[in-house]
């Protein structure tokens, strides 16, 4: 059984993925606005079963499941810990938040570029200045 949560971009949602007598069921529970940890944990442990026994209606995917390798435990560690690692953006906020940094950040380096191309010009009218003046005797 699997659980992936995501973000649907109204509301997030639960996919539970189950394989069972080789048929293959996925089951879609809507969280609502982003849950916490506590709320995912206390669906897992308390609600998860009676939801699928209740949504239980369709008789599945029949799928020929090929023999199930033992798995290593530090394989299997490595793969929860890359799954992880994976970021996913939670909230459009967040996404709108990163876009504006991501705008205020180049127009920075491009204000940035053209104050220093600025001094550099001014600096070099300064010395051409004083050249001529020098020439001319001054």
């Amino acid at each position: 059984m699997k659980l992936t949560i995501c973000y649907d971009g109204q509301f997030y949602i639960g996919l539970i993925e189950n394989i069972s007598e080789n048929k293959y069921k996925a089951y879609r529970y809507i969280f609502g606005k982003e849950p916490k940890d506590q709320e995912v944990y206390d669906f897992v442990n308390t609600n998860l079963s009676d939801f699928i026994k209740n949504n239980d209606n369709h008789s599945g995917i029949p799928i020929q499941q090929n023999k199930v390798k033992k798995i290593n435990p530090k394989r299997l560690q490595r793969k929860v810990a890359k799954e992880l690692k994976k970021t996913s953006i939670s909230t459009k906020a967040e996404e709108a938040i990163k876009a504006e940094m991501d705008l205020r950040k180049k127009e920075k380096s491009v204000t940035c570029k053209r104050l220093k191309e600025e001094r550099k010009e001014y600096i070099r009218n300064i010395k051409v200045q004083k050249s001529k003046n020098k020439h001319k005797g001054r």
